[in-house]
């Protein structure tokens, strides 16, 4: 089933999430939902406050940026992606030298922006069955995971803009928080 995305100003994008454990209700229907909602709007990540729920659950889905490169698009070195599901996650060291990305979020649609993020993350989280997991990830996966991790830590990619960069976008912002946006996906705003 696809979920509606919370849109920017909803409490839930700002609040740290909770641990789950395997008993969690329906935990498998919601991972099945949130990546069919992730392919409905064709994004290649989604956190689980961006579908209202205050848990610590993100999908990545990075090798569609790499089934859809054309010549000449920028190159990353993760070919060929990866396709996974982050419970519980932890990052226990970032490194790199940062670099500069065109960062966009479901939740904040029609916004983009360049956004710095270290090379290489390393994470420790369980995956869907619950089996205890540690990476290190590079290129664009990295910086997905980066994003989607700071979702479960009520944080968002603007957070990381120069405060005169922000305050140019707010009334951008305040027009999605009131719905006053038109979107190819479902999305759920604030009241």
């Amino acid at each position: 089933m696809i979920l509606p995305i919370i849109a920017y100003g909803a409490p839930v994008l700002r609040r740290v999430a909770k641990d789950i454990d395997k008993d969690y209700p329906q935990l498998s229907k919601l991972i099945e939902d949130m990546w069919e909602t992730l392919q409905a709007s064709n994004g290649v990540g989604l956190a689980a406050p961006q579908i209202n729920k205050d848990i610590r659950l993100f999908l990545v889905d990075s090798s569609i940026i790499f089934e859809n490169v054309e010549e000449g698009d920028e190159q990353f070195p993760d070919e060929p992606g990866i396709k996974k599901v982050f419970i519980n996650a932890k990052i226990t060291h970032l490194e790199g030298e940062p670099w500069l990305y065109n960062e966009g979020c479901l939740s904040i649609p029609k916004i983009r922006e360049d956004i710095m993020r270290p090379q290489s993350v390393t994470i420790e989280y369980l995956d869907e069955n619950f089996q205890q997991q540690s990476g290190t990830f590079i290129g664009i996966t990295a910086r997905i995971i980066q994003h989607e991790y700071d979702h479960i830590e009520g944080k968002l990619f603007i957070d990381y803009l120069k405060p005169l960069k922000k305050k140019l976008l707010q009334r951008k912002l305040n027009d999605i928080s009131k719905g006053n946006i038109q979107v190819d996906y479902k999305m759920l705003f604030p009241k």
